[in-house]
């Protein structure tokens, strides 16, 4: 089952000609997932083709470079003539802001908008197999992350043994991989363990938002297959980074590390490194053994099975 991440913006508070502020794009089976909604997220989502099918949209913070692009979306949704309701997860006690800034042209949306409060450890959306939680992160205003965390997948079914068992193809194979104990004609007894394997990991993107190196990151989700980390600044601005309630290029590393990530995608640069990325990767690269990268606007990362 495909699960696409597609980096529609990338950018610190201040947008750069080849940047737009914060938004990801997750689409997972026919679903379309919005982490944030950053100024201009809307000709983004044109411009690379991820299309306005969004049923989520998680928001990690009221912070404009955050949430501007909001407005303009749900106006561009109901120009379309969309009927399905759209929920809107947002960190516990901003209901208010957010009721505002999705009513910002004193018109109600043509569809139903619904607000979902959520803090640490909630889990912000249940689907058939698998799940978005919020985790706390350490900003300036109430904020939070999202893990989006898949079930666990049915062992591999072990065909040659189940016929050296006398299993006979057909639907006694589809039962025991189901989990359900089948009788041979003689009396025989199979069970699921005698020919399914152990259950297969599914697959863990964590999104940070704005933050300051945080524990509850690491203890999200254990051992993700990509962790998008604040990395606003490089070693240069370390104090600025703190001040602010940011993290550097290596704190994001450090915390990929700990938290066993096989990839970590470095987000939200300051305006002031436009252009001129390669001090924030190589100094992750020192700490982080994974795959570092800093992604541009637009691009588009497939996300396989561990044991893919």
């Amino acid at each position: 089952m495909p699960l696409r991440v597609t980096f529609l913006g990338t950018a610190g508070a201040i947008p750069t000609t080849e940047r737009n502020p914060s938004s990801i794009f997750v689409a997972r089976d026919g679903e379309g997932l919005l982490f944030d909604a950053g100024e201009g997220t809307q000709r983004q989502m044109m411009r690379f083709g991820t299309g306005f099918s969004v049923s989520q949209l998680f928001v990690t913070h009221l912070h404009g470079d955050h949430v501007f692009g909001i407005p303009g979306l749900l106006q561009t949704m109901a120009f379309n003539d969309r009927a399905e309701p759209l929920t809107i997860h947002a960190p516990h006690d901003t209901r208010r802001q957010l009721k505002g800034l999705v009513n910002a042209l004193g018109n109600r949306p043509s569809f139903p908008v619904r607000i979902n409060e959520v803090g640490d450890g909630t889990v912000a959306y249940r689907a058939d197999d698998y799940e978005v939680r919020a985790f706390a992160t350490d900003h300036d205003t109430r904020s939070v992350g999202y893990a989006l965390v898949e079930d666990d997948r049915k062992g591999r079914f072990d065909r040659e043994r189940a016929e050296e068992l006398g299993v006979p193809v057909g639907p006694k194979f589809s039962r025991l991989h189901e989990g359900e104990s089948v009788e041979l004609e003689d009396g025989t007894v199979v069970d699921p363990e005698q020919v399914v394997g152990e259950p297969r990991p599914g697959r863990t993107i964590v999104y940070t938002g704005d933050t300051r190196p945080a524990e509850a990151t690491i203890e999200a989700a254990e051992d993700p297959d990509l962790l998008i980390h604040d990395a606003t600044f490089a070693d240069d601005r370390a104090e600025r980074a703190a001040d602010t309630a940011h993290s550097t290029a290596r704190q994001a590393a450090e915390i990929a590390n700990r938290a066993g990530a096989d990839r970590l995608a470095l987000m939200h640069l300051s305006s002031r490194y436009a252009g001129h990325t390669a001090a924030h990767e190589e100094e992750a690269a020192d700490v982080f053994d994974g795959e570092t990268f800093v992604p541009d606007d637009g691009q588009e990362l497939e996300i396989p099975y561990p044991d893919g």
